[in-house]
């Protein structure tokens, strides 16, 4: 049997507010194997971006354990958990997350480099050209629209071929046909590596396009749905 990419076994977030403790997941399970791509979906506050966050190490839980490739992570120092983003875990943020003192193409090498592999300017290259800014490596971030940064951070994500994907809403912050550009090249940029991917998305036409849907509320899993994805369109919807 195939061990799970990600496993998540009684997970739970709480946080303190006021005189009361706030769950913000509650003893979540759950198992995505390799080269699935995954929806999450649910209403605002129901836990999405913190199961995501949670996912990458880039928040702790408060009780239960998230695995990656069978290896538990909620115990691991800051450094080791920086290791293993930097090894296995691209991450898409809503907000771009672009380093403004580096160039497009600065922005795509710096994982590439930091884990020393081949050809990094080559690589680099490549995928600004597969999300359409091969002659826009030089602008910085501040020069690009905000389709364009996030076609950057697409490319970022996926420089240093991450086995997993987190992309939290990463149309929410432009416009529809921007939007329907950027999932159709996330999506595309996904087939070719074969990464396994989870997407945080509200858009149910967007979440059809996966083969597997998570529903959440209240900070546990209400449903979980398998079935074909539905084909891309010739414009995904936004």
């Amino acid at each position: 049997m195939t061990q799970p990419r990600i496993e998540l076994r009684q997970l739970t977030r709480r946080l303190p507010s006021g005189d009361r403790e706030l769950t913000i997941l509650d003893h979540v399970d759950l198992a995505i194997e390799p080269g699935e791509l995954v929806a999450v979906l649910g209403p605002s506050g129901s836990g999405k971006s913190t199961l995501l966050a949670l996912m990458a190490g880039l928040d702790r839980p408060t009780s239960g354990e998230i695995r990656i490739d069978g290896s538990p992570i909620q115990a691991m120092s800051e450094d080791e958990l920086a290791l293993l983003r930097r090894k296995k875990i691209g991450f898409v943020f809503q907000s771009f997350q672009l380093l403004s003192n580096l160039t497009a193409r600065e922005n795509v090498l710096l994982p590439i480099e930091l884990l020393g592999l081949p050809d990094p300017f080559a690589r680099a290259d490549e995928l600004l050209a597969a999300v359409g800014l091969a002659d826009r490596g030089h602008h910085y971030p501040s020069q690009l629209s905000g389709g364009e940064q996030q076609r950057v951070a697409l490319a970022r994500a996926f420089a240093a071929r991450p086995p997993i994907l987190l992309a939290d809403e990463p149309t929410g912050n432009l416009d529809g046909a921007t939007g329907r550009r950027v999932l159709e090249l996330l999506l595309e940029l996904r087939a070719r590596e074969g990464t396994t991917l989870v997407l945080v998305t509200h858009d149910p036409a967007v979440a059809a396009l996966a083969g597997r849907q998570i529903h959440l509320r209240d900070g546990r899993v209400e449903r979980d749905e398998r079935g074909a994805a539905v084909p891309a369109p010739a414009e995904v919807p936004a």
